[in-house]
């Protein structure tokens, strides 16, 4: 018990010979007191200091470069518990897919990992890592978010705050690194992680004085995390910085990019900034992260749900143009708007899946070569819109859903390095379908809420209403 932070078993022998004698009131403060005192028993039970010990059996990195390919992150709730059967189904589903698998490193299913200082808790990093070699995925951890301690919390095992304020807030500069020696912990513990991107969304970095991003503040803490991390291994891959790009729209003067800008909107050019000022003063970085949303601020897609994800190739094109063809990552891509409670329920699930499949077409036309859906897992209920299974704290559930059948599949025909090609579209149908095509594959996506007959690469067929259609190239 030593290695909590308190006293050891002889350790409280030696207490009751030296205090024999003083009246058990006395005592019981003291006792009471030493575990209260920052370190104490209570703070740290439950945590062990040698944080960065291996953990399980480490599999074999099945993506030692920049790029890891199409895939998902796991949310609050995911396959790694509930009904042992549901489980299974989910890990049949994925096993032998090697689908990139994105895990935070706190909240989102993982709890609080270092509640004080130099004790750590990774208990369910451990489980969530254990589900993504057991499934063969590629691990990829975000680091994001930071214990209390560092960000002027109360340190302590019990005294987490979990609010959406608290969990978005940034380390204090003081404690940049602190969080870098946090980063290197996971590296040392998972070292088959090889792909680490820093923070998330710039939580917790924007300027309300100046009304901008604090770019300086968060590439300060992104180059600590690199040099961390690369110190623990140099062939670690590590990216950033996560920006949303934001756009607003059309009409919009405020804020609004003159050079960034289309049918769907214009950039919002203080995000431009941030980036270009993080591209101008990083480290290094071995692929660049964004992500976003094809509706602007106010939720407008623009002029149509499926035309306004030609944002997503613009951004795409820009980023490239900045970073001199850095790997370009999609960490969260966004095409139906939330609701008040931030849930993409209002759509049927073939429109859904179909205005996907062109945000992802839409990624790669702009550079993309991996991108991360955000998967919105249920706890319960036997219907969960825009999931890759149902959820599994049933005993029936587990079973796929056609979001996943998009992403796994599209994980499949358009891996990394994948040499893509034009292939003719009937000059009748160019309005009403969006296509991606290799030597070996054609994506077709039906945009009308009807059934069409269309003429892609010479083979003419019919697909119903918002139809995603693959074609075998001859």
């Amino acid at each position: 018990m030593g290695r909590h932070g308190w006293v050891s078993r002889a350790g409280w022998w030696r207490l009751g010979a030296l205090f024999f004698g003083v009246g058990a009131a006395a005592l019981a403060l003291l006792l009471t007191v030493i575990g209260a005192m920052p370190g104490g028993r209570d703070e740290v039970r439950g945590t062990t200091t040698a944080g960065d010990k291996v953990h399980g059996t480490p599999s074999t990195p099945r993506n030692p470069g920049p790029d890891v390919g199409w895939g998902f992150t796991h949310t609050q709730y995911s396959a790694d518990e509930g009904d042992a059967g549901a489980t299974r189904r989910v890990e049949d589903l994925l096993s032998g897919q090697g689908i990139p698998q994105i895990q935070h490193l706190m909240g989102w299913g993982a709890g609080n990992p270092e509640p004080v200082k130099g004790h750590y808790d990774f208990s369910d990093m451990d489980r969530r890592i254990d589900f993504i070699r057991k499934t063969g995925g590629t691990p990829v951890v975000t680091l994001c978010c930071s214990p209390d301690w560092m960000k002027g919390g109360k340190p302590g095992v019990d005294n987490t705050d979990w609010s959406k304020q608290a969990l978005e807030t940034a380390p204090d500069p003081a404690h940049y690194k602190d969080f870098a020696a946090l980063a290197a912990t996971v590296a040392r513990r998972y070292p088959d992680v090889r792909h680490f991107i820093v923070w998330n969304e710039f939580k917790g970095f924007w300027n309300d004085a100046k009304q901008r991003w604090d770019y300086e503040g968060y590439t300060e803490l992104y180059n600590l995390v690199y040099k961390a991390l690369k110190k623990v291994d140099k062939d670690i891959m590590v990216g950033g910085p996560y920006l949303v790009m934001d756009s607003v729209d059309p009409r919009q003067t405020e804020n609004a990019s003159t050079t960034v800008k289309g049918p769907w909107g214009s950039m919002d050019q203080r995000v431009l900034d941030a980036f270009t000022y993080w591209n101008q003063h990083k480290a290094g970085a071995d692929f660049v992260v964004v992500d976003g949303s094809s509706y602007t601020v106010d939720d407008a897609l623009l002029p149509d749900e499926f035309t306004a994800t030609d944002k997503l190739t613009a951004v795409g094109q820009w980023v490239r143009q900045q970073t001199g063809d850095l790997p370009l990552w999609w960490a969260e891509f966004y095409v139906e708007p939330g609701d008040q409670n931030d849930d993409r329920k209002g759509w049927t699930e073939p429109h859904r899946v179909a205005v996907q499949a062109s945000g992802l077409i839409a990624m790669v036309k702009g550079g993309a070569s991996s991108g991360f859906y955000w998967n919105p897992e249920e706890q319960t209920g036997p219907s969960c819109a825009g999931c890759l299974w149902t959820p599994t704290q049933s005993s029936d559930g587990g079973t796929k859903l056609p979001m996943y059948d998009l992403i796994s599949r599209f994980h499949q025909a358009f891996p990394p390095g994948t040499r893509y090609e034009t292939v003719q579209v009937a000059a009748d149908d160019v309005p009403n379908v969006r296509v991606l095509a290799d030597d070996r594959t054609v994506l077709v996506v039906n945009t009308l809420d009807r059934p069409i007959s269309a003429q892609v690469d010479g083979q003419r067929f019919d697909m119903g209403a918002y139809e995603v259609k693959w074609l075998d190239r001859k």
